[in-house]
This record gives structure tokens, sequence and C-alpha cells, in this order.
């Protein structure tokens, strides 16, 4: 089954009388015998509209309860099920009610034409989406509810439902849009007439682009070469030249004359890139264009008149506006010129003005690029020199040695001198060889002889046809020449573009490095790209390579301008005009990377603040509780000894005392961490790196952990670590109470420790519930405590304090799966070059109590 076809009303305003029109067409189609259904359509309370449902088939909307309320829309199954032959759906750019099908109405029509059922819609001129900030400006209102200008443009049929602004606010005023406690504010607000009638011109402009992009693609179908003078469109053929502002100006006052009509600037650029325009004038000219309205186009083309007949045909123009000839008046006598080619072959559809200006008959002020200027100085000298001394040492040789060899192997012997010229250094060479070998041949090889005289006609037309087929060897070698020269050209900035190309799907953001890879291209002295806010604000450099960069692009031998306030600045060399579509490659994407870079700043910049303020938050919340629970037992206890109302027993005393001291200690450790993450974060953390044996520091470690609590099995083989050793024992300390705190009791942590190449590995193995792999990174982070962890345990910094010093160190830390359950955490430690192995073993319950320090 094939898709549906889908019909538009499009309005200006709320209450133009686009429903009204939709449901008048299904009406009309019911009177034909089409099957039509209301889908869903929004009367408003409006008594002509509401009239109109009466009739026609309505299919029962579907209610959906969202934030205590009930709400209504289009059961798009209810509709799929009764399958129309046309379906009429209201507001196509509603939003639907959470818990819909779909997220916006449009996507339920896109399900109703895929399913082949027609259908007729409606929509309004603020509701497109690429209109909503211009929307916004004039009307002061921000659209909520947008559909993608691509769904509008997509429909078989849009029609345009219009009415005057007048006749819009005499609707309003009589009550036949809104209720008449709203009629007031409406007039005053968003109906008044100026945005009326500017909400009507975008309504008629658009519609009026999509009938001409249309017109374009039936013109394209049916081969149509003609212009249709639908509309007047006039376009100005520009040089690059100080006349083109003269000609664009006149082509704007002409499409004054005219109601819509429109300039369109165009510069026809040889394919070989060889122009004498001037960059900066181009620029300047653009930019005059786009002031008045008009639009500015670069096109490729060998053949300037028939390129230039060609876009105006395509663009369905209907004037040429062109300047008179730069060319002086004897250049004429060669060719008749652009202007009079282009009035000749422009035929009856298309008229073709030629404007007098200032740089008339006074020549070109820049020549083209010579083609033997490609090939480089010392080419042109070997192919003079093959050109011009071959054939004088040829012949020196032919009649010293062979002076009897006969005319047409000596005429072989001289074309061949021709060819070496043409090949070397060009047409020009090729042609000198041609005509001095002609002669040389004549004088000296063709009787009668040391005259410029021929006596048999036979060899006459040997040395004419000697001399055609050189220059026609010549001419073909020569353009092979050129050919490969445009090849290996466009090879190589394929070859570029390709890279761009490459940089922009790989996300690549160095600037620094393309601005380097833009001079080493271009073989120039510096290159700097320079952006500005405004344009009377300085120029400032976004960034640069090279010595001595342009700090304007005044300065600069080169400039690409990149939009109204930026551009890339190169000094070292003026480039030929072939070079600078490449460039404009390359500034372009500067500007992207450029606007990448700073993207990324921000996103880094924005996550850092998300990350301190989840820390600041973390922080409050366990200064807030976890801080005051032993302040608060430290309180309570001190309270009580000092009550003299009660008298304590040495039992109770010692005990209370024990419960002060225990709560200073938590409260040491807790402050201790959060100083070290506090550290850490600001990067001031500096190890005082010692050679250490692993017996001075484990033990130490275990101070705060209950006696038998932990297991140790360290051989006595291992060989000593290069560690700070406060910052190890205070990153083993918090991990062993980490993993005791989680133990199941009556069961010790085993703590173990091997080498492995040059890395000594501990290893801290606990019994308890463990931790799934998704958060074994997250356990790490400051302030997390994974899991149902027991209240009052610490602050979640433990293993992230661990983390990082043990990195400091050169260290890492990562956790496992212990085997038959639990959590193995796993430290690596460099170790220390030309170590001795510990002298003796470690196997032992920690008992000892011992102190840590963190070295910072």
């Amino acid at each position: 089954m094939g898709r549906g076809t889908f019909r538009i009303y499009l309005g200006s305003a709320p209450g133009v009388g686009k429903t009204y029109a939709m449901l008048s067409e299904g009406h009309r189609r019911v009177e034909r015998g089409t099957d039509v259904v209301v889908a869903f359509v929004e009367h408003h309370h409006r008594p002509r509209t509401e009239v109109m449902l009466h009739g026609l088939e309505q299919i029962p909307r579907r209610e959906l309860d969202y934030r205590e309320s009930v709400f209504t829309e289009m059961d798009v199954d209810a509709v799929l099920a009764r399958r129309p032959a046309v379906a009429l759906v209201d507001e196509l750019a509603h939003s639907n009610v959470p818990g819909s099908r779909n997220t916006k109405r449009w996507q339920d029509v896109e399900e109703l034409l895929q399913a082949g059922i027609d259908v007729i819609s409606t929509v309004n001129i603020q509701h497109l989406e690429s209109l909503g900030d211009v929307v916004e400006t004039i009307t002061g209102v921000r659209q909520r509810e947008t559909v993608p200008d691509e769904v509008v443009r997509r429909a078989d049929q849009i029609e345009l439902v219009d009415m005057s602004p007048q006749a819009l606010r005499r609707r309003m005023a009589h009550g036949n849009i809104y209720k008449p406690d709203k009629v007031d504010a409406a007039l005053s607000h968003y109906f008044r007439p100026g945005n009326l009638t500017a909400l009507r011109e975008l309504a008629l402009l658009w519609v009026a682009d999509r009938v001409d992009a249309y017109l374009r693609e039936y013109r394209g179908e049916h081969d149509i070469r003609t212009t249709w003078q639908a509309r007047e469109r006039i376009v100005v053929g520009i040089t690059g030249g100080p006349e083109g502002r003269t000609l664009i100006r006149r082509a704007a006052r002409l499409a004054e004359k005219g109601s819509g009509g429109e300039v369109l600037a165009v510069y026809i650029a040889r394919s070989d890139g060889l122009t004498a325009a001037s960059p900066k004038e181009l620029a300047v000219q653009r930019t005059l264009v786009e002031d008045l309205g008009g639009t500015f186009h670069h096109v490729i083309g060998d053949n300037v008149p028939d390129a230039l007949l060609e876009f105006a045909r395509g663009v369905n123009a209907t004037q040429i506006v062109l300047g008179v000839s730069r060319r002086r008046s004897w250049q004429s006598v060669l060719s008749p010129g652009v202007s009079a080619t282009v009035a000749r072959e422009s035929g009856p559809d298309l008229d073709v003005h030629i404007v007098t200006h200032d740089e008339a008959a006074k020549g070109r002020r820049g020549l083209p690029l010579p083609r033997g200027a490609r090939l480089g100085r010392s080419r042109l000298i070997w192919g003079w020199l093959a050109g011009l001394a071959g054939p004088a040492l040829l012949t020196v040789l032919l009649r010293l040695l062979v002076p009897d060899l006969g005319l047409a192997n000596d005429m072989l012997l001289f074309l061949t001198c021709t060819v070496a010229a043409a090949l070397l250094g060009g047409l020009l060479p090729a042609l000198a060889s041609a005509a001095f070998g002609s002669l040389l041949l004549n004088y000296w090889f063709t009787p009668p002889l040391h005259r410029l005289t021929v006596s048999d006609p036979k060899n006459i037309v040997a040395i004419v046809i000697f001399v055609g087929v050189a220059v026609s060897v010549a001419s073909v070698v020569d353009l092979a020449a050129r050919r490969t020269h445009q090849a290996a050209r466009l090879r190589a900035e394929s070859e570029i573009l390709s890279f761009l190309a490459g940089s922009v799907l790989r996300g690549e953001t160095a600037l620094d490095a393309l601005l380097e890879r833009v001079r080493e291209t271009f073989a120039m002295d510096s290159v700097a790209l320079l952006e500005r806010g405004t344009e009377v604000d300085p120029w400032t450099c976004a960034g640069s390579t090279g010595r001595n960069p342009a700090g304007r692009p005044e300065d600069a031998d080169v400039d690409m301008p990149i939009g109204e306030n930026m551009a890339l600045a190169l000094t070292g060399r003026v480039l030929p005009a072939e070079d600078r579509r490449v460039l404009g490659a390359f500034a372009a994407q500067a500007a992207v990377v450029l606007d990448r870079q700073r993207l990324v700043d921000e996103a880094e910049e924005a996550r850092r603040l998300i990350e301190g303020n989840q820390i600041r938050t973390a922080l409050l919340a366990a200064v807030s509780h976890d801080l005051r629970t032993p302040l608060a037992g430290i309180k309570v206890s001190v309270t009580s000894l000092r009550s003299t109302d009660v008298e304590w027993s040495e039992e109770d005393r010692a005990e209370l005392l024990e419960g002060i001291e225990d709560g200073a200690d938590r409260l040491d450790h807790l402050i201790g961490n959060l100083l070290d993450m506090s550290r850490l974060q600001t990067g001031t953390v500096v190890p005082l790196i010692r050679v250490t044996d692993l017996d001075e520091v484990v033990p130490m470690a275990l101070a705060g952990v209950p006696e038998d609590s932990v297991e140790l099995d360290i051989p006595e083989t291992l060989p000593m670590v290069a560690v700070d050793r406060g910052l190890l024992e205070r990153a083993v300390a918090n991990i062993v109470e980490n993993a005791v705190t989680y133990n199941p009791a009556g069961r010790p942590v085993h703590v173990s420790a091997s080498s492995l190449a040059d890395r000594l590995e501990l290893r801290v193995v606990d019994t308890g519930p463990g931790v799934p792999d998704e958060a074994k990174n997250r356990i790490f982070e400051p302030f997390q405590r994974h899991g149902d962890a027991p209240a009052g345990t610490g602050v979640g910094l433990g293993l992230a304090v661990a983390r990082g010093f043990l990195e400091a160190m050169d260290g890492t830390l990562t956790a496992e799966d212990t085997p038959g359950g639990g959590l193995t955490m796993v430290l690596t430690l460099p170790i220390a070059a030309d170590a001795v192995p510990a002298p003796t073993a470690l196997r032992a319950t920690a008992t000892e109590p011992a102190t840590a320090t963190a070295t910072t």
C-alpha cells in the first residue's frame, strides 16, 4: 500500500480560517462520495467552526490522566482501525500529553500517511521551527509548540489561508475568534496591526519560496530551458573589479521597480583557478549585494559567457546586468568580449543591460598567471634551450657528420627538438622551435641550399607539413602537460580536503596544529586566526603560528574573511588565486575548531563547577551528620562527667572517658580524610619518595582496626619499594579499615603481597557483600558509600584518598571480586631500583598501634 497524500492549510495567525477551510474541504469530499472522518478538530468554541462539524463522522478521542487532570488527544489506533480514505487532523504542531503514542501530533500524522490514509491538516506560520526566533522578535511571544519545516515542505499540497490584518481584527472584535473577555488584551498585544502584517508577510514569502522550489523542480523534470517570467530575477555578472559596485546598485534599482524583484550577483571563476579578481574587492561586493537584500554566487566555468547564461537560465532569471568591457579598443578585434557575447546569445527570454562605468576601456589592472609560470623558471629555461639551441646544434651535427641523411629524416630529427621543447617549456618554446627549425631546414637542407627559397614544390609541402605537425604535436603535448598539472593539483587539493574532512569526523580540536598545517601547506612565514566582537572593535588573535604573525587582516599578505568578524591572515608571499579555494576550506575549518575548543573549555568548566558543587553538597551533608555524630557523643560524655547530681563509679567514668577518646579519634580520622581530599583536589600533595621496606609501613597502618581483624602474609623475598612512607601508610590504613568495616564478624581481612616484574602488588581481601561491576569505579569517587553502608561509618572519602595518594606515587588501586564472595583491593607500587630483598617475613596478627602521617 502506498503512502497517503498530505495537504496543509497554512495561516499567518489564529482565526484566519484554516480549520473552517479544512472542514469545508471535508464536506466537499463527502459530497463526492469520499470516506472522510474527523480524527481531531479543535473548534475553540467558535460557533461557525463548530457548525461545520455537523455531518462529518468524528473519531472519539482518547482520554489521558496527567497531573490529576484528564486530557483528550487524537486516538491514532482508532483512526488506523477505522481506515478512512481521508482524515482531518487539526493543529499539526500540537504537543501531545505525556503518555500518548507519540510526542508530537505531526508524528501521529506520519503514521496515518504511512498507513495509506490521506491527511488534511492545519498549521500557522509562527509554528514553523525555523521561524521561532523571527516570530519572537516580532510578537514578543516564544512559540513552544513547533513543527519541523521539512515536515511541512514534504506536503503534497500547501494552501495559504490569507486574510488582511484589518479584516482579522474585525473578526476578533466581533467575538468570532476569542471570548469577549480576551478580545481587548489580544487586540492590544499579539493581534496588533504591525504584528499581523509581519506574520502575513512571513507566510506569503514562505509559500512563495515553496512555489518557486516546485517550479524549479517542474522545469528540471520537463527539461524546460526557456525563462518563465513569473518573477523578476536580475543576475549581475561581476569580475571582481571596482565597477562591480556600480553594477550591483544599478541592478538593485531595477529590482525595486518590480514588486518582489530579486538580485543575484554571480562571479565566474575559471576551473584552473587563474583569475585577475581582487579577493578583497569580491568580499566588499558580496557584503554590498547582501546588504541590498540580494545573494552572492560563485560559479566555476572556463567559458564565462556560457557559464553566465547557464546560471541565469538555471535560476529562471529575467534580466542580466553587465558592465561595458574594460578591455581596450584594439582587443575587441581579437574577441567581442563577454558583454557582447552574452547579449548576442541570450535569446528573446533574457533582457541584457550593459551599463557604462568609470573603468570602461581602461584595461584590466591585473593579468592572469602565465601558463608557463606553473612550470617553474628552470623548466622554462630548458624548454627555450631545447627549442632554440637544440635545432641549431642539430644543424651543426647533421652538416658535419651525416650531410646526406635525407630531408625526411632531417625533419623527423627537428620534430624531436620541437616535442622536447613542448615537454619541457610548454607551448611557446615549442612554437618558436617549430618556426626556427623550419628556417634552418629551408636554409641548410632544402635545395637551393643557403637560400630561404625552395625550388621543388614537394619540399615546400614537406616543410609546411613539418610546421603543421610540429605545431599540432606541441599543442597536444602542452595540453597534456597542463591537464597533468591540473590533475596533480586537484589530487593535492582532494588530499588536503580529505584531511580536513577527516579531522572534522575525528573531532580534532588542535587549533595550533591546524594553523601549522596551513603554514606548511602554503609555505608561509606565519598564520594567524583573527577575530573581533563587532566591526568597530579591534582585532584580537585567537591563535597563531610562525614568526611575526599579522595583527590585522590589512597587514597580511593574504587574508581570507570568515564571516563578518573573523579572518585568517597569512604573511610571507601573495598566493595565486587557485590556492584560495583550499585556503577557504582551511579557514572554515579553523573557525569550526575554534568554536569546538571553546565549547570543550566551557563544558570542562561546567563539569568542574558541577563536581565542585557536588563536593560542597556532600561536604555539607558530612559536616551536618557524620561529624556531628561523634561530637554529640563527646558532648554527652563530658556533660555527664561534669554533672554533680550523679556520682559516677570508676568503671563508669572510665567508660565515659573511653567514649570521649573514641569520638575524638573518629573526628580526627574524618577531618584528616577531608584535609587529604582537599589537598588532592588542589594538587598540593608532593610525595617524598624514598626506598622503603614494606614491613616498616604495613604494621603501622593497622593501628585503627580491632585486634585479630587482619591477617598478614608477606613473603621474605619481597624487594623494597620507592614510595612516600606517610602517604602509603595512610592509603593502606584507609583500605584496611574499609575492608574490616564490611567484612563479616569473626573473619579476618587477609593482606598479602607479591612481586611481578618491576611492580609490587599488595592485596587486601575481605569476604563481605562485595560490589557489583558497574559500581567498582564509583566507590573511588569522593563522598561515595556503596549500598546500605552503616550510618556513621565515615563520609565516603577513604578509598578516594587512598587512590589519590597511590597515583601520586606512581601506584594504582583497583577493585576485584573475591573468589567465593567479597571484595579485593589491589595496590601496585613501583619497586626501587637496585632493591634489596626484605630480610624477614611478616606473618602475624595486627595488634600493635601506630601513628600514620602524610607528607604533603
